[in-house]
C-alpha cells in the first residue's frame, strides 16, 4: 500500500505564487516518476508536470515558464512551484506517483487532491 499526502493549496491572487508538496510513503521499493495533474470544474483531468527519477521533466504548454516541478528522492516527495498564477490555473491538483512496491509489483497511486483557487 502506497499513500500520498498533498499539501500547499489555497487561495491566491492573480500573479501570486503557491508551492504544492506531495509525500509518498508505505511499501515503496522504487519510484519511476512523480507528477501533478489538475482538474477544473466541468473539464477532464490534465497533466501539469512530471519528473522522472533521473530528473527529466515534462510540462504542459500552458504552465511552461511559470511552474517548476522538483523532487527529493530521499524523502519520496515531489514539489510544484507555481508562479505568475492565472485564474485559469484554478483547479484541484492531484499528485501521481508510479513505481514498484516492496512485493515487486508496479503501482500507480493518486493523491486525494488539493484545491488551488486563483482569484482577486
Amino acid at each position: 500500500q502506497v499513500q500520498l499526502v498533498e499539501s500547499g493549496g489555497g487561495l491566491v491572487q492573480p500573479g501570486g505564487s503557491l508551492r504544492l508538496s506531495c509525500a509518498a510513503s508505505g511499501s515503496i521499493f522504487s519510484i519511476y516518476a512523480m507528477g501533478w495533474y489538475r482538474q477544473a470544474p466541468g473539464k477532464q483531468r490534465e497533466l501539469v508536470a512530471t519528473i522522472t527519477s533521473g530528473g527529466s521533466t515534462n510540462y504542459a504548454d500552458s504552465v511552461k515558464g511559470r511552474f517548476t516541478i522538483s523532487r527529493d528522492n530521499a524523502k519520496n516527495t515531489v514539489y510544484l512551484q507555481m508562479n505568475s498564477l492565472k485564474p485559469e490555473d484554478t483547479a484541484v491538483y492531484y499528485c501521481n506517483v508510479r513505481g514498484r512496491n516492496t512485493q515487486q509489483y508496479d503501482f500507480a497511486s493518486w493523491g486525494r487532491g488539493t484545491q488551488v483557487t486563483v482569484s482577486s
